[in-house]
């Protein structure tokens, strides 16, 4: 399974380059601002300094709902590096639009997934990765897990290539149970990443070695 980190932040997104786990980077509007990154083209050289870091796919996000505003947007993005992927949500227009992209050979994520249906017509349009957020969906009592099982179900029942990019995972065994059911990607943040490194009989273990090495 590919590791993307899902931030804004530079300074982690190296950390978890350095870490030597690193497949990509996911971003939105809401984490650009949270980093105070305003403005279109404070936002593009961003985008291009996360691609200085980051050997892989890196998410850009259209703000626009219709469909002449995305393609809009979308092909600005593609223009600006190689590993740029189009972010673009699952509604018509979006659909419509990662058609357009697919046809034109620029890589799509359709974000904003939170059903089978949604995950397969996105796939049908071309997008590249789908993505269900499933902790948002534990948020309303709904198992987004469940939805990661369908989704593979599906796509392997046809042949289908889109990728299946598990978001909005909120800590370190929704990483685990996203792998066991085969999500193609986990996009999280570096705290759910790091957090896998973690076990207590490893501390204590280490602990003992050191201790045994003084003697």
């Amino acid at each position: 399974m590919k590791f993307f980190i899902d931030t804004a932040n530079l300074a982690q997104i190296k950390e978890a380059q350095d870490l030597g786990v690193l497949d990509g980077v996911t971003t939105n509007p809401s984490l650009m601002a949270k980093e105070g990154i305003k403005g279109d083209e404070a936002v593009k050289k961003h985008y291009l300094d996360i691609c200085n870091i980051v050997d892989g796919d890196v998410s850009a996000e259209v703000l626009s709902t219709d469909y002449e505003g995305m393609i809009r947007e979308g092909d600005e993005f593609a223009k600006l590096h190689p590993q740029i992927v189009v972010k673009i949500p699952m509604i018509k227009d979006g659909l419509k639009a990662i058609k357009y992209f697919s046809k034109k050979g620029i890589r799509t994520n359709c974000t904003l997934i939170f059903s089978p249906g949604q995950a397969l017509l996105a796939a049908k349009a071309g997008a590249s990765f789908v993505s269900p957020f499933i902790g948002r969906l534990d948020d309303v009592s709904t198992d987004g897990l469940r939805l990661i099982e369908e989704m593979r179900l599906i796509f392997d029942n046809y042949g289908i290539e889109t990728e299946i990019l598990a978001a909005s995972i909120r800590h370190p065994m929704h990483i685990i149970e996203c792998a066991k059911i085969g999500a193609d990607i986990a996009t999280c943040p570096l705290s759910a990443i790091t957090a896998l490194l973690k076990h207590p009989l490893t501390d204590s273990g280490l602990a003992q070695f050191i201790a045994d090495s003084k003697k």
